[in-house]
C-alpha cells in the first residue's frame, strides 16, 4: 500500500491509503485508477470487504482519472460491501472522475459528494 505523501503522483500512477477506525474505513485515492493500476488495489479492497468495516468512504479528491476498470472495481466494492450490510460513499469527486460518475449516475448510487 502506498501512502499519500506526495502532492502530485507520477503520471499514470495510483497512490492509495486505507485508514480504518472501528466500523468506518476511509480509502484515499490519488492519481490514476485504470486497468494498469486496478490489480495493485484489489488486495486492499478485499481486506476492506473481509473486515468489520460497515461504512467505507472512498476519498477521490486526489484522483485525476478513472477508466472503466476503475469504475468496475469501485462498483464491485459497493456490491460486496452492501451484500454484508455495509455502505460505500464516495467523496471529493472532481474533474474527469466526477464527469464519469455523473454520466453513469453512480454519483447517486454511491451518494457521491463533489469537492
Amino acid at each position: 500500500m502506498n501512502v499519500l505523501n506526495a502532492m502530485e503522483p507520477p503520471v499514470d500512477e495510483l497512490l492509495f491509503d486505507l485508514h480504518a477506525d472501528g466500523d468506518r474505513g476511509t480509502l484515499s485515492l490519488c492519481g490514476v485508477l485504470d486497468a494498469v493500476n486496478v490489480p495493485a488495489i484489489r488486495p486492499t479492497l478485499d481486506r476492506i470487504v473481509a473486515s468489520d468495516v460497515q461504512l467505507v468512504v472512498v476519498d477521490m479528491s486526489g484522483l485525476q482519472m478513472i477508466d472503466s476498470s476503475g469504475i468496475a472495481v469501485i462498483v464491485s466494492l459497493f456490491k460486496r460491501t452492501r451484500a454484508r450490510g455495509g455502505t460505500v460513499h464516495v467523496t471529493g469527486l472532481r474533474d474527469q472522475p466526477r464527469a464519469i460518475f455523473e454520466l453513469l449516475h453512480l454519483d447517486r448510487l454511491l451518494q457521491a459528494k463533489a469537492s
